[in-house]
């Protein structure tokens, strides 16, 4: 750099703290877009070629959605397709826009180096105008205004930005409104009779089975008879935690002095925050927790919640022992499982009524 060079700079008049000459900007070094007009059409190219491909992305997470089956729902496989081909449309999509609009500021943009003094809050009037002036150069120097317009580059850029929020949007809102038929929340396939089994593999539990402290993962005996699908809809709905605690420490709820038997009590697994599945027992405490977001529930307590974000307690299955010495269920649930939602219910569907706040 020149002595001229440095003088000029604006920064030529101080001196740093340790006693060294501002060493003013580095020369600049112009790009071969800069000076080659071939290389410049040679970058506008790549660019439009990157925005084209998120554009190709955006059409492949779409067509993934409509185009491939997924068959009645049970079908694993097909499912795994068509999150792969939409999770490959989306990748596309947005690496596409990105990758372009780096490659279009790093090969067609301004990249001259900038200094601006400290100077108050309020800009000069001379400032701002030079503000604007930047704005302009920088529009005339991208493409999208001036005497040499990229009109390929506006056209894809425009295009792969108008559609590939359609990547993501599309699969998100074509499953909505499929079916709002809410009733089906306020029920499970529990009912008088109903044996608790093991989850996963079905096993019927007799009441001398479960000892003080354990806990046992259930599902509702017959569960495994259904569809891949059904079965599926209904698990998410009528999974519990059953657990043993000494007579001496259960705090029965009011009206639900039949509930339990001997210790053993049945709750939802379904946490009524947002529904993760509360699995995390504290056999000294007594106390349930949802391992997403810490809510915690005293199940010697009618598993009230004693800690963390949810808002109502877990619903109690009433259970009993049949004549075989097997676990029951006396009823479904009396209340909706799971997180809240606008129609959420108490009772039946003829004789329902809205919740009161707790």
């Amino acid at each position: 750099m020149s002595a001229a060079d440095k003088n000029s700079s604006p920064y030529s008049d101080l001196t740093s703290a340790n006693g060294h000459d501002n060493p003013g900007l580095p020369h600049h070094r112009p790009r071969r877009a800069d000076v080659d007009k071939k290389a410049g059409k040679r970058a506008e190219r790549q660019t439009a070629l990157l925005f084209a491909i998120s554009i190709v992305g955006t059409v492949i997470a779409i067509w993934a959605y409509f185009g491939l089956d997924i068959g009645d729902g049970g079908d694993v496989a097909a499912i795994q397709q068509i999150n792969m081909w939409i999770g490959i449309g989306v990748f596309l999509a947005m690496i596409g826009i990105g990758l372009g609009a780096i490659h279009w500021a790093k090969t067609l943009m301004r990249d001259h180096e900038m200094v601006e003094e400290r100077h108050e809050l309020r800009s000069s009037d001379e400032a701002r105008a030079g503000a604007i002036q930047n704005l302009k150069d920088g529009a005339e120097d991208s493409g999208l205004a001036g005497v040499e317009r990229r009109g390929l580059l506006k056209g894809t850029l425009i295009t792969a930005l108008a559609i590939a929020p359609l990547s993501v949007l599309v699969p998100q809102i074509g499953n909505m409104g499929g079916d709002w038929n809410v009733s089906k929340f306020r029920h499970t396939i529990w009912g008088p009779g109903v044996r608790l089994a093991r989850d996963p593999d079905g096993a019927l539990i007799k009441a001398s089975d479960v000892t003080i402290g354990s806990v046992f993962h259930v599902i509702p005996d017959g569960l495994h008879d259904l569809d891949h699908a059904a079965m599926m809809n209904e698990k998410a709905k009528s999974v519990v935690l059953l657990v043993r605690l000494d007579p001496k420490d259960l705090n029965v709820q009011q009206g639900r002095e039949d509930w339990s038997f001997d210790g053993i009590v049945a709750y939802s697994k379904i946490c009524t925050h947002v529904g993760c599945p509360v699995a995390l027992y504290e056999q000294q405490t007594h106390h349930l927790l949802c391992p997403c977001h810490q809510s915690t529930f005293d199940v010697a307590n009618g598993a009230k919640v004693v800690f963390g974000p949810a808002k109502r307690p877990l619903p109690q299955l009433p259970i009993a022992v049949d004549d075989e010495g097997y676990i029951v269920a006396q009823a479904d649930f009396d209340e909706p499982i799971g997180p809240s939602y606008w129609d959420r219910l108490k009772g039946g569907d003829d004789t329902a009524v809205e919740e009161e706040t707790r």
